[in-house]
């Protein structure tokens, strides 16, 4: 996910060619004692819908942070996405530059859609389902900036300015701002980390890889 240097809305962030900084740790396991935690990365059993959405409801309550995304001290909507990539594939394929908390942003290009377009799966808005990215523009003629993902048909969880990260209705406000959808891709076909990586990961990323 590469963004310019002023991408991501509500809660912010965006991507820059290099690794994602691996925030806290990277992997944000849930608490010990709950019984919900998913397994991460290539422990992965299977893929589908219930393990994204599982992976994203272990970040509601963690606090509103500008280009933050460590479970439970802080995340931007963009820092969720991140979390829930590191969950499901146990590394970010991109590192965020700097970028503004601004949704009303201009002239800046699309940099979200743009980094989501290379390493999400786009798809039709008519065909989101729970478990996909959904992007929003929140002004006329600004670029898209927030980013949640669907929890249920109706319901959406993002990183909220000001609150923290939330499950809100998807309803009429925020249907009609919503301009694209992504998918995360099937596991392990494009799954970032060492064992796993496609061979094109180096030459789209730009990044030299760690063991």
């Amino acid at each position: 996910m590469v963004l310019s240097e002023s991408a991501d809305a509500c809660p912010k962030s965006s991507p820059q060619r290099g690794r994602w900084p691996k925030a806290g740790g990277g992997r944000s396991p849930g608490p010990a004692s709950s019984p919900s935690v998913v397994p991460t990365g290539r422990h992965l059993p299977r893929w589908g819908e219930d393990l994204v959405v599982a992976q994203t409801r272990l970040w509601l309550g963690t606090p509103y942070r500008h280009q933050a995304s460590t479970l439970g001290a802080g995340c931007d909507c963009l820092g969720l996405i991140r979390g829930v990539w590191r969950g499901l594939y146990g590394e970010e394929p991109e590192a965020p530059p700097p970028y503004r908390p601004d949704w009303a942003e201009i002239g800046v290009g699309e940099p979200l859609l743009a980094a989501f377009g290379r390493w999400l799966v786009a798809i039709p808005l008519s065909q989101a389902q729970p478990g996909d990215v959904l992007v929003f523009r929140m002004a006329p003629g600004a670029a898209a900036k927030h980013c949640a993902i669907k929890a249920a048909p109706d319901r959406i969880i993002h990183a909220y300015w000001g609150r923290a990260c939330v499950e809100s209705a998807l309803g009429r406000w925020w249907l009609e701002r919503c301009v694209a959808a992504f998918r995360f891709p099937p596991f392990p076909t494009q799954h970032p980390t060492a064992s796993c990586r496609p061979a094109s990961f180096e030459a789209r990323s730009g990044a030299r890889t760690s063991g």
